[in-house]
């Protein structure tokens, strides 16, 4: 509707008791928001409920629950409720006793009730009865009753600002604080029978986080995460992986990839962690979000890029119902307990498989049009020009060259009476001969890690802490360096630092030394002589053999350790796979096109790897009934899609953007839009 500001348009339902081999889409129309849009809604009014921070904040069915927190002089126990259709603020109906005030409490739901755990209570005004609790109350939200669960025999020790999850039926406590020290004990308890439950201590195996206190937890997947947290002095950007079934802790080294605020002032932004790829992505948000009146205030750049979302702020609480997010109050500038509610809108399409796709592209081999060959013994592994190309600016370099080489032998073949042919007869896809690219300073199995980085955007790590595993990646991380392939180095040095232990330390060592790997032999000598190490690490068998130059190196650090240098330098961290897709796209891969796209007879070169990578459609065509002179028209029926359409088809293809108008994703699936619309059609932008 011209000049509502509203924008109709379809969005998807998923049918999940069809078969797993169909999806059946349904179109249910009514309004959309724009992805990743934040959106104000109607503050809390001071009349329902105190603005405040530390608090908690739960979704059941279609509204957000608040409870407790502190108003900057009071603590509280009131509980309000939220209507996300309605959008409107009530105090929720309660009856029984409930808690008593407190801040940094936990809040979950299981079934049909919130339960609230532990938290710190007391008088904060006059500095009295000061407290934390280890009480466990339930809120039934049919009935409003609260009711405090009574649990005999053994009890978390008291505590506040620990996180807490559900899984299994089961309500998780981990962590916190209690009041003297931080806390990194883990305890269950069955939510399923009150009459019968009891906390449990969990032994927990593995990297156990230290001792922390606020910080954020998730469940995905059969595992929880734990992110960054009060652990010490200095705030760390640290996350921890918890397996619920087998109890043990893992470290994931994602720092490097996260950046913080540049000053002192609360931030903003909004970070995402993709399970899959373990990595970290700052989430830009749309443009028509809307803005607050203190982000203007400190905008120095232009109005019309001003970034529109809420301004920073800590002790803030959030929670999702559906395909958005709500966060409500917090303490922003200046010490002010807010009492606003933000929604931001996620995503609501199925999770694009670019990294999958791509992955499959280099597992298949099919469509291969370059082969490397490898070091002395030149083994041979096949890839495709396009991906290559688009990712390392170094070995696009040597694909020049070779391809010059190539042409060069053609003309010269050509000049002697016909057409001659690469050694081996061996041919890429169609009828061009397979491109053949020496590289001596690289070994097959290596290399193959490498490609494997450059199609996915990760490597599959080998089993951890094992010697000879460890060594791969090392070779992995010097190939890396060569190529200046950032990204990569910094997931070697992710593996390598965290297999590092007390069997393998003198292995790695002498093998970073070595390969002149300067960050991963420090790593090394600064581990075996920590104080708990030295003893056990001088006394093996390895030490014995190991080079005259390095037991001297170690001994000297020992006794005079070399100061610490501290640097404020961001680390490079490359370039991901869909930057390079996207650049790649937008005319960085114009010298690779090996097809023509013909849209109402305007040409677009393309990449035949890419197109039949991502698309079924274009794949079938390739390998089927490749077009003897590389133009393929592109029509769906009787019909020609608008230019529009077609760049957004390309965009979804190379690098997984799916920001297209409505009538652009609603082709059918048997076209070469088809797997653009069953990811596309509920992330559409007016």
């Amino acid at each position: 509707l011209a000049g509502s500001g509203n924008v109709i348009a379809p969005s998807v339902d998923f049918d999940h008791s069809c078969s797993d081999s169909v999806e059946y889409l349904t179109l249910n129309f009514g309004p959309f928001e724009t992805v990743h849009r934040w959106r104000r809604l109607p503050p809390c009014d001071e009349f329902v409920g105190a603005r405040r921070s530390k608090h908690t904040v739960v979704a059941y069915r279609d509204a957000i629950y608040v409870f407790g927190g502190d108003n900057g002089k009071n603590m509280l126990n009131d509980l309000l409720r939220f209507d996300v259709k309605d959008c409107s603020w009530c105090r929720a109906f309660t009856t029984g006793t409930p808690p008593a005030p407190r801040y940094h409490h936990s809040a979950v739901v299981y079934g049909s009730s919130m339960f609230v755990f532990g938290g710190y209570t007391g008088d904060i005004y006059s500095n009295s009865n000061l407290k934390n609790k280890n009480d466990l109350f339930e809120y039934k939200f049919a009935t409003g009753q609260w009711t405090e669960w009574k649990v005999e025999g053994s009890l978390p020790v008291a505590r506040s600002a620990h996180g807490a999850t559900v899984y299994s039926d089961k309500l998780w406590i981990f962590a916190g604080y209690d009041g003297n020290a931080r806390l990194n004990d883990m305890w269950t308890i069955s939510l399923q029978d009150r009459e019968h439950a009891c906390w449990e201590e969990i032994e927990q195996s593995g990297e156990i986080p230290p001792s922390c206190c606020n910080f954020p937890v998730a469940v995905c997947r059969d595992k929880m995460f734990v992110f960054s947290g009060q652990s010490g002095a200095k705030i760390t950007n640290n996350l921890f992986q918890f397996e619920f079934k087998g109890h043990m802790w893992t470290r994931i080294p994602t720092e490097h990839l996260l950046r913080g605020a540049a000053d002192n002032t609360l931030p903003n932004e909004l970070h995402s962690y993709d399970v899959d790829s373990q990595t970290w992505e700052v989430i830009q948000p749309s443009l028509d979000s809307e803005v607050c009146a203190q982000q203007v205030s400190n905008w120095k750049k232009p109005l019309h890029l001003l970034p529109l979302m809420p301004s920073g702020r800590l002790f803030h609480a959030a929670a999702v119902i559906q395909d958005a997010m709500y966060i409500f109050g917090g303490t922003v500038d200046n010490n002010v307990r807010s009492g606003e509610m933000y929604r931001f809108q996620f995503s609501c399409y199925p999770k694009c498989t670019l990294h999958e796709d791509y992955g499959k592209l280099f597992e298949n081999r099919q469509f291969c049009d370059v082969e490397f060959i490898l070091g002395e013994r030149e083994e041979r592994v096949l890839g495709h020009i396009a991906i290559v190309t688009a990712r390392c600016q170094w070995l696009r370099k040597k694909i020049l060259q070779a391809r010059d080489r190539q042409r060069q032998g053609s003309e010269e073949g050509a000049g002697a009476g016909g057409p001659r042919d690469i050694p081996g007869g061996t041919r890429a896809s169609g009828n061009q001969p397979m491109l053949e690219v020496h590289i001596r300073e690289a070994e097959a199995q290596p290399f193959e890690v490498l490609m494997q980085f450059l199609y996915t955007d990760k490597i599959q790590y080998p089993r951890r802490g094992h010697v000879q595993d460890v060594l791969l990646i090392m070779d992995v991380y010097k190939l890396a360096l060569s190529f200046k392939l950032s990204r990569l180095e910094q997931l070697c040095v992710q593996y390598i630092e965290a297999s590092v232990d007390l069997q393998n330390v003198l292995s790695v060592c002498e093998q970073a030394n070595k390969l002149q790997l300067d960050q991963l032999k420090e790593h090394c000598l600064n581990f075996v002589v920590k104080e708990t190490h030295f003893n056990q690490v001088i006394m093996t068998k390895e030490f014995e053999h190991l080079s005259t130059p390095l037991i001297v190196e170690i001994v000297r650090r020992k006794q005079q350790p070399p100061p610490r240098v501290y640097s404020d330098q961001p680390v490079d961290i490359g370039t991901s796979l869909v930057q390079d897709m996207k650049a790649y796209l937008e005319g960085g891969g114009l010298d690779f096109c090996d097809i023509v796209l013909l849209l109402d007879g305007h040409p677009r070169p393309a990449h035949k790897a890419i197109l039949a990578a991502r698309s079924s459609y274009f794949e079938a065509m390739f390998r089927s009934f490749m077009p003897e002179d590389g133009q393929v028209n592109i029509s769906i029926g009787e019909m020609v899609p608008s230019k529009q359409a077609f760049e957004s088809m390309l965009r979804y293809i190379y690098y997984g953007d799916v920001n297209m108008p409505p009538e652009d994703s609603l082709y059918p699936p048997h076209s070469p839009w088809g797997d653009v619309a069953s990811h596309s059609t509920a992330k559409l932008s007016p």
